[in-house]
């Protein structure tokens, strides 16, 4: 199996730092998993098998293999299904056979990392499911939790979303804030624009907004907290001259209608911020 490589997350200082996290490196008698290296043998070997509980769709697998050969180079992996995969209750998703100690230290880290990417993924799979529109591409936001944004990303994306804007560089999002000290909407656009910003997204609360944003030079409209006949509205007055994006408050039974207003993006929150965790189990047994 190839190393995971993904932009901007450096696997190995993820899987040292987690482990050293829980291993209590540097507090006073930290350092070891206390339970391992008192009950089990040093030589002592197991097989072991992470399955899903629930009906799924699957991400973290290739991180879960880096905590597990971290501490056991040598530890015989096997994935049976690929991150993105759905599958049912019951579904084995790897197999691993090498030294118990390692097993026993690696199995937290790596199974809060399947659960939580997993469970973001799943989620994302049913608004996508709900929002049933290949016109209309859903967004996560910049919600994640602190130190994790580019694999909760990534997540997103195994489940059928699409990355907004990775972080504050990448892009500039105008809100009711910035427009506040700004003055003004247009005013806001403009000041961007005239500091060389190439990708300009501006929130707007009213319609009467839409324009003078657009004639600043806005690229991209986030219709904020609208209705979808409001969104129809919107999208008509903006004519294809930017891309347009309803968020604010959008939950399961409410995306269908907001995708369906012409919309190209309807972005949420709470696939990053809120995803429950996945039910994945890992059980072994002695080699």
């Amino acid at each position: 199996m190839t190393e995971f490589k993904l932009e901007g997350f450096d696997l190995p200082s993820f899987v040292r730092e987690t482990l050293a996290e829980d291993l209590g490196e540097g507090l006073p008698g930290g350092g070891t998993d206390v339970t391992a290296t008192s009950v089990i043998p040093a030589d002592a070997r197991f097989q072991g098998v992470m399955d899903s509980r629930d009906a799924i769709t699957v991400a973290g697998l290739p991180i879960a293999v880096g905590f597990f050969r971290h501490l056991d180079p040598d530890m015989e992996i096997e994935l049976l299904v690929r991150d993105g995969d759905k599958v049912g209750p019951g579904t084995d998703l790897m197999r691993l056979s090498g030294n118990a100690r390692a097993m026993l230290t690696a199995e937290r880290s790596a199974l809060n990392t399947v659960q939580h990417l997993s469970g973001i993924a799943t989620l994302v799979r049913q608004y996508v499911d709900a929002m049933d529109n290949p016109a209309c591409t859903l967004l996560d936001t910049r919600k994640t939790i602190p130190g994790l944004r580019h694999i909760e990303k990534y997540a997103v994306r195994m489940g059928g979303g699409n990355n907004h804007r990775m972080g504050l560089w990448d892009a500039a999002m105008i809100k009711d804030n910035h427009i506040l000290v700004a003055g003004n909407v247009g005013e806001a656009v403009r000041r961007a624009r005239d500091a060389g910003v190439k990708n300009i997204i501006c929130e707007v609360d009213l319609l009467e907004q839409i324009e003078p944003a657009l004639a600043a030079g806005a690229d991209h409209i986030l219709l904020d907290n609208m209705s979808p006949e409001t969104l129809r509205k919107a999208v008509e007055m903006i004519g294809g001259r930017a891309k347009t994006e309803a968020s604010g408050g959008i939950t399961l039974e409410t995306i269908r209608a907001k995708a369906a207003s012409g919309v190209d993006y309807v972005s949420v929150g709470r696939l990053t911020q809120s995803a429950p965790a996945a039910d994945i189990g890992l059980d072994f047994t002695v080699e």
